[in-house]
């Protein structure tokens, strides 16, 4: 393995020019500004990126647009009853909305039973209600309807249930007392809990489609500079520290800049469904969610520049990325499979905070000084990452000749 370029104690080569070997700043700005602009702007005129945007963005607008459509649809349904059976087709009208309010029963007189089956067989009615002996029969023309057929079963039962009463002395209130089951959440209410389980469902694979894609373009890049040897002419001109600066903190502002518009517009479509008296409510939790995010993605972003840098060739990165991809990974099934005192764990313990903590916090099972504690072990380690990712990075960019180990970036000299 050989080092076409030695460098000194601060990462930059001998050959470097005086303007930045003094403080790594050029005539137009800093050198780790300009990589960042330029990071961001390769980017963001990407074709490929701005189709996957638009298309992520398409499907939440899509899912959106479909809990609007399905929350103000009604079934409607012509109900064919002779004289004998016109009565329960009134009650069963009137009675619906309360059962299901998603089922809108239109009584249909017909002059017998066989204008009722000639109705039902040409579709003219969607179902005949009748009497068979002392039973109700729901008759349809190729099979049942189930929501239809779970109104006019509740209605029948009620009827037979006050009738039975009358005969016995009593009521219909009597009988039933004591014989109804109410449900109730020690955690908010039903709608509430669904929502929150897809919001942290959201949070988690927001988290993981981010740091894989953004992380292997970064570590991409950087192996195909230093393999084309062009990162070779940049370290004469930059500190090398300038290069991963910039490099992650484009990747950076793109992650949470789209993150910030997918959250936007999640919290706007929302506001036009059955959940929109709950928009308040997660907003806090998705605030957290994106500063947590920003200080998880950094440190993770580093380690993808690390991989990078480890690898001579495109082909090498399968080896050096596969750590992060598995770190990756636990983080989407912690978020996912956590719960009770696991999940109280995961949210103090990095990278795996950055998504347990909001999810938490969005369940209500968190208070905003665990949130704080939790950022600032996530920040620290962040540091930490940083610190030995920039090391790292340092010693093994302009090393050729293979795949270099950790072990050998570490020890290597400057």
């Amino acid at each position: 393995m050989t080092a076409p370029t030695n460098l000194d104690h601060r990462g930059r080569t001998p050959a470097a020019t005086p303007a930045a070997a003094d403080d790594g700043r050029t005539g137009t700005g800093a050198a780790w500004l300009l990589v960042t602009r330029r990071e961001i702007m390769v980017k963001a005129t990407d074709r490929s990126f701005l189709i996957g945007t638009l298309v992520t963005l398409a499907i939440i607008v899509g899912i959106m647009v479909l809990q609007v459509v399905l929350a103000g649809r009604t079934s409607t349904y012509d109900l064919a009853a002779t004289p004998s059976a016109t009565s329960l087709a009134s009650q069963v009208q009137a009675g619906a909305a309360a059962i299901d309010e998603d089922v809108v029963v239109r009584p249909m007189p017909v002059a017998d039973d066989a204008a009722a089956r000639a109705a039902v067989l040409d579709e003219t009615a969607d179902a005949w209600l009748h009497r068979d002996g002392d039973r109700w029969v729901l008759t349809t023309k190729s099979g049942p309807n189930d929501s239809l057929r779970a109104v006019v079963q509740e209605v029948v039962r009620t009827e037979a249930l006050r009738a039975n009463a009358s005969a016995a002395g009593t009521t219909l209130e009597a009988l039933e007392r004591g014989a109804t089951l109410d449900t109730a959440f020690l955690d908010g209410d039903a709608q509430r809990a669904e929502l929150v389980d897809a919001v942290a469902f959201a949070f988690t694979f927001l988290f993981y489609i981010a740091a894989l894609m953004f992380g292997v373009t970064l570590a991409n890049s950087v192996v195909e500079e230093k393999q084309s040897r062009v990162v070779e002419i940049i370290a004469t001109a930059i500190p090398v520290r300038h290069l991963l600066a910039g490099k992650v903190l484009g990747n950076t502002v793109l992650a949470v800049a789209q993150l910030t518009l997918f959250v936007a517009v999640g919290l706007v479509g929302l506001a036009f469904t059955d959940y929109s008296s709950l928009v308040t409510a997660v907003s806090g939790p998705v605030v957290w969610f994106v500063v947590f995010f920003l200080a998880g993605f950094i440190s993770l972003a580093c380690l993808w520049a690390v991989a990078g840098s480890l690898a001579s060739r495109t082909e090498d990165l399968q080896s050096t990325t596969t750590p992060l991809t598995f770190l990756v990974m636990a983080v989407l099934f912690g978020g996912l499979l956590l719960e009770g005192q696991w999940q109280a764990i995961g949210s103090f313990v990095p990278p795996l905070s950055a998504v347990v903590m909001p999810i938490r916090l969005l369940q209500g099972d968190a208070s905003w000084p665990e949130a704080l504690a939790s950022l600032a072990i996530l920040l620290a380690a962040a540091g930490v990452t940083v610190r030995i990712g920039e090391r790292l990075y340092r010693r093994s960019l302009l090393q050729s000749g293979g795949r270099v180990t950790v072990r050998q970036a570490w020890r290597a000299e400057e």
